[in-house]
Parts: C-alpha cells; structure tokens; sequence
C-alpha cells in the first residue's frame, strides 16, 4: 500500500478532490491557523510597542534639538526690547520654547525644553506649560506636562523624585530652583526626619490653605484642580502674604496607561539672576546628584 492512501496517509500532504478530511486533520488545521493568527497578532503589537518607546523617542528627540536650538537663537538676540533683562512671556504661541528644565538626580544630560500649550503635537517635542497657570518664578502653580513613554519620555522617571530633589528652570535671565515637597508618609515626622537634610532648606509642609498639597499623588484625569493656583482647593485663594510659588509636574501613571496621572509638587527656594558678564556661571543645584 501507498503511504498516500488509507490510515497510513501522511499528514504533510495534500487532500484530493472530493476526499473528506479526517477529524484529527480538520482539528489540526484549526489548531494551526489560530496559532498562526496568534503569532502574526503578537508581531503587531510587539513593532507597534518598538514604535512607541524607540521610533517616536528618536523623532520626539530631533523636534527637541530644534526646539532648543530656536530658543537658544532668541536668547542670543540683542536685548533691544528689553534693556532692564524682565522676563517677558506673553503672546507666546502653541509649541514655542520658553524656558528649560533640569533635574540634576537623573543626570547631568537631563535637559528639556518647555513650550507653550499641551495639545498632542507640543508634547511630541517635549514637556509643554498648561496654558493660565503661572510662568517660571511667578507666585502661583507653574504646571507642565509630559509624556512617560515614547514620545521622548521627559517624565519616564518622575516616580523617582523624593522629597528636596532640585528641579532647576531657566529663562532668559533667570535661574529658578524647586524642590519637591514632602511626601504624605514624611508631613507628620519633618521636623526631626528628613526635613533635618541640609538640601530640603526652605521646604517644608505647607500651611494653609495649601495643606492638601504634597510631594507625590496619584490622581485620576479628571482632577485638573491639582494645577491650580491653591491645588486640590478649587475656589481658594491665598492672600498676599500666603501666596506660594510653586511648580507641578504631571504625567500618566501608571506606564503604557493613561488610566491615572503621577502628580509631583514642588516649591520654589531660590532665584538666581544670570550673569550677563560670566554666562558660564551655574546654579550649584545642578551639580546635585543624590
């Protein structure tokens, strides 16, 4: 007998005209083409994901330099406009450079642009500035966006930040230091805890009606009043000589998802005008690693 015919068939070969096709075999065949849909489907999402963390960084990463190379430009440009060296930041439009942001613990290359607005095409080139919250240094909530993953990522790592880690901001004229507020789990224990640390000079936690403020939280997407002037306090007001200057940044949370967004809260401790003499000067906050 053949070892094409009968029950000694090869399972490899084809099934003639007319022939039924034994249950075994039909199963298999099944069995295979859901497998093979399962490997093809695994391969989309697997080059959908490496498009989203490296392709997209690699794009988001050139729209930055640019970014930084345009606001450079208008630094270097003769203070005709402005021979008293203010900070001006009105009429800025979408997408345009105004500031950049350091954070001395996640390296001394950790340099971002911030610009103007937060619509999907601003934050493909990096952290953007809600629109109506305070600019750098000014009383208020200076409140900026950013993506986690892909994109650039500029917040991947804003987790990571505790309490009086510097996060440095300069224009034009001006250097601007923050520092993260204690955290929920250090409020009670600061003054004999972490509050002693020589660094979280000019932090600490905050009175009212700024008590509802802190570190690090985990919101849900509809809670925008954590970038208010007075967060989490919608309708309150702090009077002249409460008013605090601070700096928020938000992010999604947890990674891959946009269910939730990481929330961090800083304070700003120290202004440094630049020098127009010694341009090199820095602030000794960015040399801070831990």
């Amino acid at each position: 007998m053949s070892p094409l015919d009968g029950p000694g068939r090869s399972a490899d070969t084809m099934v003639g005209p007319g022939q039924d096709v034994p249950e075994p075999d039909r199963m298999r065949a099944v069995v295979r083409g859901i497998g093979e849909l399962l490997i093809t489907a695994g391969v989309v999402v697997l080059l959908f994901v490496g498009y989203e963390i490296y392709v997209t960084d690699l794009l988001s990463a050139g729209k930055q330099r640019d970014a930084t190379a345009a606001l450079d430009q208008r630094w270097r440009s003769p203070d005709v406009l402005d021979p008293e060296r203010v900070e001006r930041f009105e009429g800025l439009s979408e997408g345009t450079g105004f500031a950049k942001m350091y954070i001395p613990v996640f390296g001394a290359d950790y340099a971002f642009t911030i610009l103007s607005g937060t619509t999907d095409k601003t934050l493909e080139i990096g952290p953007g500035h809600y629109p109506n919250t305070a600019y750098p240094g000014q009383p208020g909530n200076f409140a900026v966006a950013g993506h986690r993953v892909g994109k650039g990522a500029p917040f991947n790592d804003i987790n990571l930040l505790n309490s009086c880690d510097a996060i440095v901001v300069e224009t034009r004229f001006s250097w601007f230091v923050y520092r993260v507020l204690p955290k929920a789990g250090e409020v009670s224990t600061w003054a004999t805890g972490k509050g002693t640390d020589p660094r979280c000079l000019g932090v600490t936690p905050l009175g009212a009606p700024y008590n509802q403020v802190i570190g690090q939280e985990i919101v849900s997407p509809r809670q925008g009043e954590v970038i208010l002037p007075v967060p989490n306090r919608p309708g309150a007001e702090a009077s002249v000589g409460e008013r605090v200057t601070l700096m928020t940044l938000t992010t999604c949370h947890p990674r891959f998802s946009d269910r939730q967004r990481l929330i961090v809260h800083a304070v700003m401790v120290k202004q440094w005008a630049k020098d127009p003499a010694n341009p090199a000067s820095l602030p000794p906050e960015l040399k801070e690693t831990s």
